[in-house]
């Protein structure tokens, strides 16, 4: 096994602070210094030189971190080699995702897993993709998935392994008398002299819907801000502004809603992915729930008129 306290590294090479890698480890930064310092010492070298009022990683802890990658990687390998010489495969598999995708596609994973190795258990966290990939590298997730990002690692990041799972089409929510309601489909600048519903500033689907604006050829004016796609739906039931929502987002019934599939080359979209620790997709329980990700995911989602 790996020593934990090069796990705890590369966190907080990862994070960029002792207090930011506390956070993400759930330690306290006193316990992180405490095993960094107890590690520099066991291998004779300075891991971390103080950097203004921040550190700096060391040519030492550099190195260190190009090994460990390695090290880790193979360990993984090591770990679906172990497990496929055991009968059934037990333990805990652990799933995360953003909220979409923890409504719409990690509970049927679970289960499919769950049928397939009775004796394993299967977790499920919610959490924002950039949390996902810090789940991931302190080993509390297994299996995520993800919206790309300018914020996520990138895809050669040697410590994870990304895999493209599908494209999620933004529809219009219109309130149901909208004068685009009864549409097929739209161009998105047919909405441009709405005023419209956003997510709040800096989070991903805010800039998404932004970004897809601006290649429409427009600035949407925007009256509400709403983090939930509940809290959206409500607001553009009421009449009081549009929205894009993705077409994995499932809505409660009861609101006066449609959602109108757009046109246009291209369409804006999510780009969801998977990602795991590099080395560990052989794993039989992640092999398995990847097999299931890929298999919802291949299904056909129609849009909604």
């Amino acid at each position: 096994m790996i020593d934990h306290r090069i796990q705890v590294l590369r966190v907080v090479a990862a994070r960029g602070t002792v207090t930011a890698a506390a956070q993400a480890l759930n330690y306290t930064p006193s316990a992180v210094s405490h095993q960094l310092r107890a590690l520099a010492r066991d291998l004779d070298v300075t891991l971390l030189e103080p950097a203004g009022r921040g550190i700096r990683l060391t040519g030492a802890a550099q190195v260190l971190l190009r090994r460990a990658d390695e090290l880790s990687a193979r360990w993984e390998e090591i770990r679906a080699e172990l497990a496929e010489v055991e009968q059934e495969a037990s333990g805990t598999l652990r799933l995360c995702g953003f909220s979409t995708a923890a409504a719409a596609l990690l509970p049927r994973t679970a289960s499919t897993v769950r049928q397939a190795f009775p004796r394993c258990t299967v977790r499920i966290i919610e959490a924002d993709p950039e949390d996902c990939f810090d789940l991931l590298l302190t080993e509390r997730a297994d299996l995520a998935v993800a919206v790309t990002t300018s914020s996520l690692p990138p895809s050669a990041d040697p410590r994870f392994e990304q895999r493209p799972l599908l494209d999620d089409p933004l529809d219009l929510l219109v309130h149901e008398g909208h004068h685009l309601a009864g549409r097929p489909s739209i161009a998105l600048s047919e909405a441009a002299d709405d005023e419209w519903i956003l997510d709040r500033p800096g989070r991903p689907h805010h800039g998404l819907v932004l970004a897809a604006c601006a290649q429409a050829g427009f600035t949407p004016s925007v009256a509400h801000e709403a983090a939930e796609w509940q809290t959206g739906a409500a607001l553009v039931g009421a009449g009081l502004g549009v929205s894009l929502i993705p077409r994995l987002a499932r809505l409660p019934d009861g609101y006066r809603i449609v959602r109108v599939p757009l046109r246009g080359d291209p369409t804006p979209s999510r780009h969801v992915l998977t990602a795991m620790r590099r080395g560990s997709h052989g794993q039989p329980t992640i092999a398995a729930a990847l097999q299931a990700l890929e298999e919802i995911a291949g299904e056909p989602r129609p849009g909604w008129g």
